[in-house]
C-alpha cells in the first residue's frame, strides 16, 4: 500500500510511529496522537445520532496548514443564491482547501487503521493465529474499500485546488463520492456484529487486546484501565469516523452551494450529491429495513422526495398536525402511528394526490372553509408565558445540577405547550384540490411557507406527469419509505433542540430596506419582514407601496422585536387593488409574491454597533437592506431628556403643565389620527412603522412645529402609531409610575376578584392626575381599536401585549430590582405587565370623576 508521503504530502508523525513501534510481543508503545478525536461514549453499543441538518451542526473548521477560516453551515435546502463571481469562486477555494486538509487527515487515519490487517492475516494461517480470517474480515469490514474511495477522491480533487482557476469544475467528484455511500451503508449494517466480534476477541485474546489499545492510542483515544471492561476497540472508534466524514462532506456541500452561482455547471451536480448524502444520513438515523429504500413510480422510474415538513391540516373542523411529503409525482399527507416501546415508528397515509391531478383553486373559486374556531389570543400568550417559565425552570435545574428525571418532566410539559402553540397559531389558508375529488385545507403561519410549497409543486407539474392510482401494496411501500427519506425529523419546537444550540436573539433588530432591482416590468411593490418566534414565523413590518416602478427605493427603517429569533425573511409583493380577488378563507385580498428570501441571524454579524449591509436575491430580484441588533436591556432603558423644552423623555406632569392641558398634545393628536384613518388597519400598533418617519415626527413634536397637523395627515399610519408607542416608552418613568410598580405586580396576582378590584382601582386613584387622565384617555382609545378586531386583527390581549410593558416597565434604577432576566422577553414580570393593562382594558368604563369621588373612602397610602 502506497503511503501518503509518496504522493508528495507530509505524512503524520504518528503513522511513522505506528510503523516503527508495531509489536505484538511487548507491552510498550509510544504513540503520539496529534489530532484530538471524537468517539462514542465508553461502553456505547448504540448508533450515534447523526445530525444531517446543516443549520444545527457545528461550524466547519479547517485543521491544516492549507485551511482557511471556519466555514459556516448554510441555510436549508432550496437555496439558490446569487453570488458575485469572483468572491464566490474565492470562497469555493477556501471551503475546498479546508475540506482537502481534513480529507488528508482522514485518509491518514484510515491508512493507519488498516496497518494491523496485514500482520493479522499473516498470523491467521499459522499454528498460533491471533484472529481467524473470518474474525479479521468481520472487524475490518469495508475499511479498505472506504480508504480507496477517499484516496481516489483526494487524488482527483487535490490538483484542481492547487491549480485553481475560474473554470475549474469538481461537482462530478462529489457526485461520485456520494454515489459510493452504499459502501458506508454496508459498513454500518455490519457494525453490531463487528463490535461484538471485537469485544469477544479482546476479552479472550491478550494479543488482540494490546492491538486494540495500540490503535486506540494512535487515534488519540484513551486506553481502557486494567480494571475496566473492554470499551474502545477499532470498530467502536471507526464507527464515528466514516459517518462523521459523511456529515462533514454534507456540510461542505451546503457551503459550496452557497458560494456557487446557480448557472455554474457544478451547481446541479452538487445539489444531487447533497440530496444523496442527506438521504443516506436519514437512513442511518432511522436504521430501518433496507428493502424500503426502493421508491419507484408506477412507470418504473425512480421517485424522489423533493420536500417534506409539518403542516396543520383542517380535518373534520379541527386542527391536526400532519407530516406532508412532496415526491416528484405525488403529494402524500401522513401522520405518525402510535407504536409500542422499542418498535420502529411508522407513518400512516391519510391521503395522497398525484401531481397530475392536483390544482390550486383561485381565491375567488375556493369555497368557504369549514368552521374552525380560532384559538383566543390570550390563550396563545398564556402558552408562551408557560413555555418561558418552564424554560427558566429547566435552566435553574441544570444550573443546580438537578435530577435528570425532573428535567425530563419539565421538558415534557414544555413540549406539550409548544405543540399546542404550533397547532393553534397558524391562520394563513393553503388549499389544494384533487380534480377528481375533494379539497384539502392547511393553515400556515407564514406566506413564505405557502409560497414555497406552491412553487415546489408547480415546478414539478411542468414535467410530463401522468395520473395514476396506487395499489395498496404500492401505497404501503411509498408510506414506508417516508420514515427513511424524510429530511425534517422533529416537530419544530424548542424542546426538540439540543442544549448547545443557539437560543436565538432577544431584543430589537433594526432593519433598513433600501431598494430592489430585477423586476421585468413596472408594478406597485412593497416588502414585508418576518422573524421566527416560538417555532413559527411572524410578520413584523411592511414597507409602503412604491407605485408603478421597476426599481423601488424605499429606504425605510424598522425596529423589530426579537423573541429568540434565528432567521429574518424578506418577501416582496405586488399590491393587488382588485377587490374581486378576495380569499374566502380569510376574507382578504391576495397580493402576488414576486420573490422571497431568508438569512440566518448570526449573532457575531448583527451584534455590532455598526450597520451591516447585505443583498438578498429572490427569483432574480435583488433586495438591498441593512441591519443591526440592540439587546433588550440596552434598548429598553428609560433615559430622561436633557432638553426639557420638548416632550420626549420629559415628565408627563411637566408637559401638561407647560401646555395647560390634561392630556399631552402628542397623545391626543396621534390617537385622533389613528381613529380617523388607521383603526381598521391590519396589525395597527403591532406592525412596525418606518423608523425614519417616526424620528421625523418625534423631532416635529419636540420642536412644537406649526406643520405638525399637515405632516400627520400625510404620514403613514403605522409611523404615527409607532410615534405614540415611542413617546410612552421614552418617558423618564413609566406612565403608571415607578413608586406604584411593586403594588401593581402584587395586585394583579391576587386571586379573590373583590380584593383584586379594590386594589386595582385604589392604585389608579393613587396615580398623579396627569398620569391617570392620560391613562384613562389611552384606555378608551385602545378599547375602540379592539372593537374593530374582525378587521384589524388587534384584540384587547394583542393591544395589552404591545402597550403593557411600555406603560409599566420601570425606569433603569427600578428595573434592576424587578426584571429577572433581560434576555427573556417573556419573563414573569413582562407577562404581569401585560396582565395589568389587560385587566383595565377588560374592565367596564372607568370614570376619572367617579374614581376621585371614591377617594374619600380610601386611604391614599400604598
Amino acid at each position: 500500500m502506497e503511503p501518503l508521503s509518496h504522493r508528495g504530502l507530509p505524512r503524520l508523525s504518528w503513522i511513522d510511529t505506528l510503523y516503527s513501534n508495531f509489536s505484538y510481543g511487548t507491552d510498550e508503545y509510544d504513540g503520539e496522537g496529534n489530532e484530538e478525536q471524537k468517539g462514542p461514549p465508553e461502553g456505547s453499543e448504540t448508533m450515534p445520532y447523526i445530525d444531517e441538518s446543516p443549520t444545527m451542526s457545528p461550524q466547519l473548521s479547517a485543521r491544516s496548514q492549507g485551511g482557511g477560516d471556519g466555514v459556516s453551515p448554510t441555510p436549508p435546502e432550496g437555496l439558490a443564491p446569487g453570488v458575485e463571481a469572483g468572491k464566490g469562486l474565492e470562497m469555493r477555494k477556501l471551503v475546498l482547501s479546508g475540506f482537502l486538509a481534513s480529507e488528508e487527515i482522514y485518509i491518514n487515519q484510515l491508512e493507519a487503521l488498516l496497518l494491523p490487517m496485514k500482520p493479522l492475516k499473516a498470523t491467521a494461517t499459522t499454528s498460533q493465529p491471533v484472529l481467524t480470517i473470518q474474525q479479521i474480515e468481520t472487524i475490518f469490514y469495508k475499511i479498505q474499500d472506504i480508504y480507496e474511495i477517499h484516496k481516489e477522491f483526494y487524488d482527483n480533487l487535490c490538483p484542481k485546488v492547487q491549480q485553481w482557476d475560474s473554470q475549474v469544475t469538481m461537482g462530478h467528484l462529489f457526485q461520485k463520492l456520494a454515489s459510493q455511500l452504499g459502501v458506508y451503508k454496508a459498513f454500518v449494517d455490519n457494525y453490531k456484529v463487528a463490535l461484538e466480534t471485537a469485544e469477544k476477541c479482546s476479552q479472550s485474546n491478550n494479543q488482540f487486546q494490546k492491538i486494540s489499545e495500540l490503535v486506540s492510542g494512535v487515534l488519540g483515544c484513551p486506553r481502557p484501565s486494567s480494571s475496566s471492561s473492554f470499551s474502545l476497540s477499532p470498530p467502536t472508534a471507526l464507527l464515528y469516523k466514516p459517518i462523521d466524514r459523511v456529515t462533514r462532506s454534507t456540510l461542505v456541500l451546503h457551503d459550496l452551494l452557497k458560494h456557487t452561482p446557480v448557472d455554474h455547471p457544478d451547481y446541479p451536480l452538487l445539489q444531487d450529491a447533497l440530496r444523496i448524502s442527506q438521504n443516506f444520513l436519514s437512513s442511518i438515523n432511522e436504521d430501518i429495513d433496507p428493502r424500503r429504500t426502493a421508491v419507484t413510480t408506477p412507470k418504473g422510474e425512480t421517485r424522489q422526495l423533493v420536500k417534506d415538513g409539518f403542516l396543520v391540516e383542517v380535518s373534520e373542523s379541527s386542527r391536526k398536525l400532519r407530516h406532508v411529503f412532496l415526491f416528484t409525482d405525488v403529494l402524500l399527507c401522513a401522520k405518525l402511528k402510535k407504536t409500542s416501546a422499542g418498535k420502529h415508528q411508522q407513518y400512516d397515509c391519510k391521503w395522497y394526490i398525484p401531481l397530475a391531478d392536483l390544482v390550486f383553486p383561485s381565491p375567488e373559486e375556493s369555497e368557504a372553509s369549514p368552521q374552525v374556531h380560532p384559538f383566543p389570543d390570550h390563550e396563545l400568550e398564556d402558552m408562551k408565558m408557560k413555555i418561558s417559565a418552564l424554560k427558566s425552570e429547566i435552566q435553574k435545574e441544570k444550573a443546580n445540577k438537578g435530577q435528570s428525571r425532573a428535567i425530563e418532566r419539565l421538558k415534557k410539559k414544555m413540549f406539550e405547550n409548544e405543540f399546542l402553540l404550533l397547532l393553534n397559531s397558524p391562520t394563513i389558508p393553503f388549499r389544494i384540490h384533487n380534480r377528481n375529488g375533494k379539497s384539502y385545507l392547511f393553515l400556515l403561519s407564514s406566506d413564505y411557507e405557502r409560497s414555497e410549497w406552491r412553487e415546489a409543486i408547480q415546478k414539478l407539474q411542468k414535467k410530463d406527469l401522468q395520473a395514476f392510482v396506487l395499489s395498496s401494496v404500492e401505497l404501503q411501500v411509498l408510506t414506508g419509505s417516508c420514515f427513511k427519506l424524510r429530511t425534517v425529523h422533529n416537530i419544530p419546537v424548542t424542546s426538540n433542540k439540543d442544549d448547545d444550540e443557539s437560543p436565538g436573539l432577544y431584543g430589537f433588530l433594526h432593519v433598513i430596506v433600501h431598494s430592489a432591482k430585477g423586476f421585468k416590468q413596472s408594478a406597485n411593490l412593497y416588502c414585508t419582514l418576518e422573524v421566527d418566534s416560538f417555532g413559527y414565523f411572524v410578520s413584523k413590518a411592511k414597507t409602503r407601496v412604491f407605485r408603478d416602478t421597476a426599481e423601488p427605493k424605499w429606504d425605510e427603517e424598522f425596529e423589530i422585536e426579537l423573541e429568540g429569533s434565528q432567521s429574518l425573511r424578506i418577501l416582496c409583493y405586488e399590491k393587488c387593488y382588485d377587490k374581486t380577488k378576495v380569499n374566502k378563507d380569510n376574507n382578504e385580498i391576495v397580493d402576488k409574491i414576486m420573490g422571497k428570501g431568508q438569512i440566518q441571524l448570526d449573532p457575531q454579524t448583527v451584534e455590532t454597533k455598526n450597520w451591516h449591509t447585505d443583498v438578498i436575491e429572490m427569483n432574480g430580484i435583488k433586495v438591498e437592506f441593512s441591519m443591526k441588533f440592540t439587546s433588550r436591556d440596552m434598548s429598553l432603558k428609560r433615559t430622561p431628556s436633557k432638553k426639557q423644552t420638548g416632550v420626549f423623555g420629559v415628565k408627563i406632569s411637566v408637559v401638561t403643565k407647560r401646555e395647560r392641558s390634561k392630556v399631552p398634545y402628542i397623545v391626543r393628536q396621534c390617537v385622533e389620527e389613528v381613529e380617523k384613518r388607521g383603526i381598521e388597519e391590519v396589525g395597527i400598533y403591532r406592525i412596525s412603522g418606518v423608523a425614519t418617519d417616526i424620528q421625523a415626527l418625534k423631532a416635529v413634536f419636540d420642536a412644537n412645529n406649526k406643520d405638525i397637523l399637515l405632516m400627520l395627515s400625510d404620514m403613514d399610519i403605522n409611523a404615527i402609531a409607532g410615534t405614540l408607542k415611542l413617546y410612552f416608552r421614552e418617558l423618564p418613568e413609566p406612565l403608571l409610575t415607578d413608586r406604584l410598580y411593586p403594588a401593581f405586580m402584587e395586585g394583579i396576582a391576587l386571586s379573590d376578584p373583590a380584593a383584586k378590584e379594590n386594589c386595582m382601582m385604589h392604585l389608579l386613584r393613587s396615580l398623579p392626575d396627569p398620569n391617570l387622565i392620560t391613562f384613562l384617555f389611552l384606555l378608551e382609545h385602545l378599547k375602540r381599536v379592539a372593537e374593530k378586531e374582525p378587521i384589524n386583527k388587534m384584540s384587547l390581549h394583542n393591544l395589552a401585549t404591545v402597550f403593557g410593558p411600555t406603560l409599566l416597565r420601570p425606569s433603569e434604577v427600578e428595573s434592576k430590582a424587578h426584571l429577572t432576566s433581560a434576555a427573556d422577553i417573556w419573563s414573569h414580570d413582562v407577562m404581569a405587565q401585560v396582565q395589568v393593562l389587560l385587566y383595565y382594558l377588560q374592565h367596564p368604563p372607568i370614570s376619572f370623576a367617579e374614581l376621585k369621588r371614591n377617594t374619600l373612602y380610601f386611604s391614599t397610602d400604598v
